[in-house]
């Protein structure tokens, strides 16, 4: 019995390949896309590159905050990385089509990047919390086993929370057709080629990354009400120097969780703005980090100006 109904669902998942139709179906918005597709990928690989390679040879950006954003740098690269390289060869090739196995493999690293960072943001505002609200004990705290402890479990909760999504679509028979009306594989759109009534499993799927949303959403909230609390303590001096570096956090966070929260934290529909919004958390984000962050750190453009500009000299001799 449970050979045949293990060959029954083999026969039904008979797509090997699915057709994705990208952001736009416009041969002329197409040619336009393409070289800002190319720029902006560009964009975000030497920008969270610069990023890690500055703070990892300066000792001047040792502390734990820079770890953090040193990993979130990669993060993004990552990220960006699972998506656009993808999008660009399409319109190159004008060949819009992915392997099963490729789809699965692109939805799960997608999960995997987005779940880690949203774990690592957090850190990172656990590691604000502690500089401003406990600063005399900040280095004790915040050592650095406890940093790569946190680095590793962001890593550990992102691989589970994209291994149950991909656990949860290959249980999903797809018998055609295989149009993906979206320029990556995602939950929503592979959900509605699934040959099966979806009324119960899809908002189990959704859950799994609204949820995530919304606990850690409301988790970076109320750590940043604590430390905005806190800081009617401190000179004002002091608040100007701790706002300035929460705000780059804040408008990280507004940034990921805002698309994030519309996307997954809502009743099954497909909108015609999701791909806007898709695009602008998976590809616009990971390039806009980097500049968030160094433009409004004094300290961090310091480095940079100091490092690279002796480095060009050098060249130059």
């Amino acid at each position: 019995m449970l050979i045949t109904q293990v060959g029954s669902m083999e026969r039904m998942k008979n797509v090997t390949e699915f057709i994705l139709l990208g952001l736009t179906q416009n041969p002329d918005l197409q040619k336009i896309l393409l070289p800002v597709l190319f720029v902006t990928y560009l964009m975000t690989l030497a920008g969270n590159l610069l990023i890690s390679i500055t703070i990892f040879i300066s000792p001047a950006l040792g502390s734990p905050m820079y770890f953090f954003l040193s990993s979130l740098s990669m993060i993004d690269g990552f990220y960006s990385s699972s998506i656009t390289p993808k999008m660009i060869f399409d319109l190159i090739s004008g060949k819009n089509t992915v392997s099963f196995n490729g789809c699965m493999t692109q939805l799960f690293a997608e999960h995997l990047f987005a779940g880690a960072e949203i774990v690592l943001l957090i850190a990172m505002a656990y590691d604000r919390y502690v500089a401003i609200c406990k600063p005399l004990y900040y280095l004790t705290i915040m050592s650095q086993p406890v940093c790569t402890f946190l680095l590793g479990i962001s890593g550990i909760i992102g691989f589970v929370h994209a291994s149950i999504q991909l656990l949860f679509i290959l249980q999903l028979p797809f018998c055609g057709p295989n149009v993906i009306d979206h320029f990556l594989c995602d939950l929503m759109p592979l959900l509605r080629l699934a040959c099966t009534d979806t009324h119960i499993l899809g908002p189990l799927i959704a859950a799994n990354s609204g949820s995530m949303c919304l606990f850690t959403f409301s988790m970076l909230v109320i750590s940043y009400i604590t430390i905005l609390y806190s800081l009617r303590n401190h000179s004002s001096a002091g608040r100007r120097k701790a706002l300035s570096t929460c705000s780059s956090h804040i408008v990280v966070i507004i940034l990921f969780f805002v698309p994030c929260t519309f996307l997954y934290l809502r009743p099954m529909t497909i909108l015609p703005i999701d791909k806007g919004v898709s695009v602008f958390y998976t590809l616009v984000t990971p390039m806009l980090n980097p500049l968030i962050y160094t433009l409004r750190n004094a300290e961090v453009k310091n480095v940079m100006k100091k490092f690279w500009g002796q480095k060009m000299r050098t060249k130059e001799k």
